[in-house]
């Protein structure tokens, strides 16, 4: 199989699909593998440790697309590459397409078939592919949270391991799955006085027995939001529905109980945010105010750190890669379910639930494509 590897081209992306171990091993199992010049530049990558594993270095994007069997890329495909798909080609990425209306139709119309990693699965009911960039987006929450709350940057001032005799800053994290678990390593490292919010019981269990209380823990409803909005410095949002639109956890109109100055950090907004106010930013523009809230939005949070994620996610994914690859989608999609739960577009039809009720579009069943 023809593997191609475009040069990531959503603003502030620095990130590559395929690192040069990946290319070497995809090679060393008989495929030829294709990468845009410089494409592995933002993540310390040049062409020639592609070159040097047997990768050939390909001059642009359009010629990448035209030429590979299957696509393998970081970010959803931007306008336009999406032109650039065709019927019968493989995109193997990160879609989010839940509050992607646009993409979604660009993609049914390209009859091309799109495998998320954020929907392929585990036998623990985990999600593979999604897990290491969650890490890398709770872990710099925090990090980010504490430079919007600089004074400077329109925040309210406050350091958030405080100093003696002055209060460390109160940090709320909605969500107590991966994101938030990193969020809290690193906020409670920070020395900020941390809250986590989860309607899971045992996870909040769990978190109270890893940090030995070095955290709250709180069961997260509508009265607990109330209570705890006024008294804090810093929100950061981590909750994660599978595939689908994250819920707003908190409302224009709650953003009034809090302080000026205080930050509000999205973690979910690649689903559409879980604020009510979110929206998207780039990290060349990482932030904006409602009612005097500062609002970190940042869509691809993992891409500031370009090295650690690409190695990070380019260890998670070459084994699907490979399966793909090596059988062809439709059988490793067969033997394999987890990774058939990636699959959310096929040959103009949509084959993902969420993301259908989402958008309100008809779906259809992956295994009924599967036995097509």
């Amino acid at each position: 199989m023809k593997i191609g590897c475009p040069r990531e081209i959503k603003p502030q992306e620095f990130r590559v699909g395929i690192t040069p171990n990946a290319a070497q091993e995809a090679v060393a199992h008989g495929h030829e593998v294709l990468v845009e010049t410089h494409a592995g530049v933002g993540s310390g990558f040049d062409d020639a440790a592609y070159e040097a594993v047997g990768a050939r270095i390909i001059g642009s994007a359009e010629e990448v697309f035209a030429t590979a069997d299957m696509i393998v890329k970081v970010k959803e495909p931007q306008a336009v590459e999406r032109k650039m798909l065709r019927e019968g080609q493989v995109l193997f990425t990160y879609l989010h397409l839940a509050p992607d209306p646009e993409q979604t139709r660009d993609l049914l119309a390209s009859g091309c078939t799109a495998i998320a990693y954020e929907t392929v699965t585990d036998r623990a009911g985990g999600l593979p592919l999604l897990a290491p960039m969650s890490e890398v987006a709770g872990r710099l929450a925090p990090q980010a949270g504490s430079w919007a709350l600089q004074k400077a940057n329109g925040g309210s001032g406050v350091l958030m391991g405080g100093v003696p005799g002055v209060r460390p800053a109160n940090v709320a994290i909605i969500g107590g799955g991966v994101v938030g678990a990193a969020a809290a390593r690193v906020a409670v490292g920070m020395g900020a006085n941390v809250t986590v919010l989860d309607r899971s019981v045992p996870r909040l269990s769990y978190l109270d027995d890893v940090f030995m209380g070095r955290l709250t823990t709180q069961y997260s409803d509508r009265t607990a939001m109330v209570e705890l909005l006024p008294r804090m410095d810093m929100v950061i949002g981590a909750v994660l529905i599978p595939g689908a639109a994250a819920p707003k956890l908190v409302s224009r109109e709650q953003l009034s109980l809090m302080r000026p100055g205080s930050v509000l950090v999205d973690v979910a907004i690649d689903q559409g945010g879980c604020f009510e106010t979110s929206k998207p930013t780039t990290h060349k523009d990482p932030i904006y105010e409602v009612d005097e809230i500062v609002h970190y939005c940042v869509a691809n949070m993992p891409g500031a750190v370009a090295r650690t994620s690409t190695i990070a996610l380019g260890n998670a994914t070459m084994p699907f890669m490979l399966a793909l690859a090596d059988k062809g989608w439709r059988d490793a999609c067969a033997e394999d379910p987890h990774l058939a739960a990636g699959l959310n577009v096929h040959a103009g039809q949509l084959t993902y639930e969420a993301v259908g009720v989402a958008l309100g579009l008809d779906w259809v069943p992956t295994q009924k494509v599967l036995a097509a």
